[in-house]
């Protein structure tokens, strides 16, 4: 199965860039224009700063993350995005369970229905606790 990341899809790369570029310079922009107008929104560009953008882009970054935070509840991924991971699960081998020395048909059949008494014992302990949680619920 192949792997998508955000840099495979354009529009992932979009909406990453617009909530990690573009949102956190236009909260700073929009909080400077309702605190002091036109006049503070133009001072961020003319304070003889090196980086104007990187400069707003720090100003808005916490209600920048705050805004990210609230998407993420309506949609987790929403706000921030959802990194794909790769995850492999080793199931444990008990070596006293396969001896060395014995490979045959009838010891992996043993070993096959030892584990599925094992999985059956289980899925009645399973069923217990659903039946105390919700006594509805059917057996």
């Amino acid at each position: 199965m192949a792997e998508r990341s955000a840099a495979d899809n354009p529009l992932d790369q979009l909406r990453l860039s617009l909530m990690q570029e573009v949102l956190p310079v236009g909260l700073a922009m929009f909080e400077r224009a309702r605190d002091g107008g036109p006049a503070k929104v133009a001072e961020a560009f003319t304070a003889g700063s090196q980086d104007p953008i990187a400069d707003l882009r720090e100003e808005g970054e916490p209600a920048a993350r705050s805004v990210r935070e609230q998407l993420d509840q309506v949609s987790p991924g929403l706000g921030n995005p959802v990194m794909p991971v790769t995850v492999s699960v080793e199931e444990p081998v008990d070596v006293t369970e396969v001896p060395a020395d014995q490979s045959s048909a009838d010891d992996e059949r043993i070993q096959l229905l030892e584990t599925l008494h094992r999985i059956e014992a289980r899925l009645v302990l399973l069923r217990g606790h659903l039946q105390a949680v919700d006594p509805q619920t059917e057996s």
